[in-house]
């Protein structure tokens, strides 16, 4: 039987690495866009449905925090690399998302660019602890 006293812990971490030059709205947009595709592939991460004091239904969150971390353009290739080198799955944003306006062609403009050549403002990650630590280490967090 669960103890509802002790907190939850758990052995994953979602973070999200942003571009350290980009404006507020920016960061707050591309955070919404990259947390999204780690919802969508691991269902695993959403809690149950809110509901208030009386009765009024809520759309269920992630289950467990989200770590928001930030970095030089320089950084964002190190850890995009790091993320591909250990097989983390993730979420990218590049620059030139930012002129598009839909998903088709938000799509498109990633698949347009090579791996190596993507300008790259924001990743999200998903998975072991110890795995996304070492993918960002050196990421401030975010401010």
């Amino acid at each position: 039987m669960e103890n509802e006293t002790e907190p939850i812990r758990f052995d994953t971490k979602i973070a999200v690495l942003l571009r350290d030059d980009l404006p507020t709205w920016q960061r707050l947009n591309v955070t919404a866009f990259l947390v999204s595709g780690i919802a969508a592939v691991h269902p695993e991460t959403i809690g149950d449905p809110y509901e208030d004091a009386d009765g009024t239904p809520y759309l269920p969150m992630f289950r467990q925090p989200v770590l928001v971390f930030e970095g030089s353009k320089e950084f964002m290739a190190t850890a995009h690399g790091r993320a591909l080198s250990r097989e983390i799955p993730h979420s990218v944003f590049t620059q030139d998302l930012f002129a598009t306006g839909n998903d088709r062609d938000n799509r498109a403009a990633v698949r347009a660019v090579r791996q190596g050549e993507l300008d790259l403002v924001g990743l999200a990650l998903y998975g072991p602890k110890n795995a996304v630590d070492k993918i960002l280490k050196g990421a401030r967090m975010h401010p």
